[in-house]
């Protein structure tokens, strides 16, 4: 039992479960861009949270299915064809053997999750299956999925009439406010921070985005050793533009560390694309809790194994 990889898109990868408690060995923990669309797609389909599931980024791309079984798929806004017919995401479907699923390029946001009413093959590493390209780390052979490759899948089931209620959909958008709290190596006096957008360069990948805009220069920030990273941290090298780090990022970074996006929001990261925009909204680091347990609080009825 297999699906078969026609089009891969940019980039396709098998995503699962990050790969946690292995950041002082230099290891990132990796997993799916955007987290909580992963879930809602596995949630659809009886499946665990961080179940195995495949990231498509930027859409065009086709699977077909040589046996019957439940699918669903979330994430970046994409037209979906199934055996010649269009289907909505957020929503269970049900492949019959032979047919071919088809995702359009991406209208709004970056990477579509499909997840598959079954246990995907992937290669363990660390006790995640999710891909790390950089290290050539888990999925399948540590490398992005293409085409002709098949992922064996085990237990094929037939699950239906599930939907995700509507205001746990996450939108996707051209332009996002992301709260953030400040970073141990925030600037004095730079509250044009908060009060600017910035824009999302062609450099963009799994390990982080480029903006620019006005920020400070980088020499006016405090200099420091090179200490522990975390996704969501934006970073400013030389040369005036910042790196918001992404589930893929080095595990310690020496650049200053100005901002911080919240837990809350972080999910967002994995769904900017070049040519979007983005503000940065000033929390505290309570505001920042609050909000945390806030989303949680709203996801548990219908993810109760997740966590953001």
């Amino acid at each position: 039992m297999s699906l078969t990889i026609l089009q891969p898109g940019v980039q396709m990868t098998l995503q699962g479960a990050p790969r946690v408690g292995h950041r002082h060995l230099g290891v990132p923990a990796s997993g799916p861009a955007d987290h909580l669309s992963m879930a809602l797609a596995n949630r659809l389909v009886g499946n665990a949270s961080t179940a195995t599931a495949i990231e498509v980024t930027f859409g065009g791309a086709a699977i077909s299915f040589d046996k019957s079984v439940s699918f669903a798929i979330t994430g970046a806004q994409s037209d979906l064809i199934l055996a010649g017919r269009p289907v909505a995401s957020h929503m269970t479907h049900f492949a019959q053997a032979g047919d071919t699923l088809r995702i359009e390029p991406a209208r709004k946001g970056c990477r579509v999750y499909i997840a598959i009413a079954a246990a995907l093959e992937a290669a363990d590493f660390l006790g995640s299956t999710s891909t790390y390209l950089p290290a050539a780390l888990g999925g399948r052979a540590g490398r992005a999925l293409k085409p002709d490759d098949t992922v064996g899948f085990g237990g094929g089931r037939n699950v239906s009439g599930l939907a995700t209620p509507r205001d746990l959909q996450p939108v996707c958008s051209n332009s996002y406010t992301l709260r953030a709290v400040e970073g141990p190596d925030y600037p004095a006096g730079a509250q044009g921070l908060w009060d600017s957008s910035f824009n999302v360069t062609q450099r963009a990948s799994r390990m982080g985005i480029e903006l620019e805009g006005d920020f400070p220069r980088s020499a006016e920030c405090a200099s420091r050793p090179s200490s522990a990273i975390f996704p969501g941290a934006l970073q400013l090298p030389p040369g005036g533009r910042g790196f918001l780090l992404l589930a893929d990022a080095q595990t310690t970074g020496g650049y200053p560390h100005i901002l911080q996006v919240v837990r809350a929001d972080r999910h967002l990261l994995g769904q900017v694309r070049p040519g979007d925009r983005i503000r940065f909204l000033h929390r505290t680091r309570q505001q920042a809790t609050d909000a945390l347990r806030a989303k949680q609080a709203l996801l548990s009825s219908w993810l109760p194994d997740f966590f953001l």
